[in-house]
């Protein structure tokens, strides 16, 4: 089994910064890959940004140039510092493992943590 446990969120006002962390512990690997989702009400569940166990990373158009990820491979930890926050941005974020097998995909998913952007 493998349990993924965000922290970090918050309120914070428009232009500020957060950085929310999602600790793995279980059954994890170095080879999963890991990144971070979110979903805000009204609106379909949207990647924020992924990171491979070699450091390749990938952004989501609307976060691209304000948000960055990190991982520490060794201590089964992924980070999001999230930079010049808009209200847009306002959803919970979830933090995802997926390791793939053959083609298919196994997802493990934390409980979510709550950003929001607000005056």
């Amino acid at each position: 089994q493998v349990q993924l446990v965000e922290s970090g969120g918050g309120l914070v006002q428009p232009g500020g910064s957060l950085r929310l962390s999602c600790a793995a512990s279980g059954s994890i690997s170095s080879s999963y890959t890991m990144g971070w989702y979110r979903h805000a009400p009204g609106k379909q569940r949207e990647l924020v940004s992924t990171i491979t166990s070699g450091g390749s990373t990938n952004y989501g158009d609307s976060v691209k140039g304000r948000f960055t990820i990190s991982r520490d491979t060794a201590k089964n930890t992924v980070n999001l510092q999230m930079n010049s926050l808009k209200p847009e941005d306002t959803a919970v974020y979830y933090c995802n493992a997926r390791l793939v097998l053959f083609g298919r995909p196994y997802d493990y998913w934390g409980q979510g943590t709550q950003v929001t952007v607000s005056s």
